[in-house]
């Protein structure tokens, strides 16, 4: 939305409809299952606006949580058992009756968020968390959300001082940190965030994580 968005606050409710931006059978193309065969869930709406996301969320509608699922099934395969649930920011909704649901059909649940936010949701359920920084520094991670995290990841940009160099949000030493180089539609650009990406998972130990969708050509 390259922060054109509005910037929406958490909803309420049982959770029995979501505002679904799409659902689609895919690749996982970043973070820790990178490469598996996936369902995405895409959730409309975001409590922030970053210049540089470039994901359309705002043209969702309502979807009975039954109906979601409906798709979800007709989509998978024997190959597909990992459900990704993304946007927008998925805690901006009442997530937690999809997430035990899809564990309930045997799915393996995993979600991005950019970590400001949080509910309360199964154990198994996996939480990717992507800070996001405010010009000032990176939001701080909740400390509900930042017990339950399973892997951080970084955008790297080798011009934008954000956005540069990654911040202390609490991951410590037990949370695998990923390093992601900003895609900013330039060229020149781009190649630079992948060196410099790549120098920080060399000097640090973090894990270097390539858009593969977006290298196979894929939603």
């Amino acid at each position: 939305m390259y922060g054109d968005n509005p910037i929406r606050q958490p909803l309420s409710g049982d959770g029995l409809t979501l505002n679904i931006q799409s659902i689609f059978a895919t690749l996982q193309g970043e973070g820790p299952y990178v490469g598996w065969p996936a369902i995405f869930i895409r959730l409309g709406g975001c409590n922030l606006a970053c210049s540089f996301c470039d994901t359309e969320f705002e043209s969702f509608q309502p979807l009975k949580l039954g109906d979601i699922l409906d798709t979800v099934r007709r989509l998978t395969t024997s190959n597909q058992r990992l459900i990704v649930i993304t946007g927008g920011e998925p805690f901006l909704q009442p997530i937690e009756p999809l997430c035990t649901r899809l564990l309930e059909a045997g799915f393996k649940v995993q979600i991005e968020t950019n970590g400001t936010l949080y509910r309360e949701l199964p154990d198994a359920v996996d939480i990717v968390c992507s800070p996001k920084n405010t010009g000032k520094g990176y939001f701080p991670i909740r400390p509900d959300l930042l017990a339950r995290v399973n892997a951080f990841k970084f955008l790297i940009s080798a011009q934008n001082t954000d956005y540069s160099m990654i911040g202390e949000v609490g991951q410590g030493q037990r949370v695998p940190v990923y390093v992601q180089p900003m895609d900013e539609y330039d060229a020149e650009k781009n190649r630079a965030n992948l060196q410099h990406a790549t120098d920080l998972a060399m000097e640090h130990g973090y894990r270097l994580c390539l858009q593969l969708h977006k290298i196979a050509g894929i939603e």
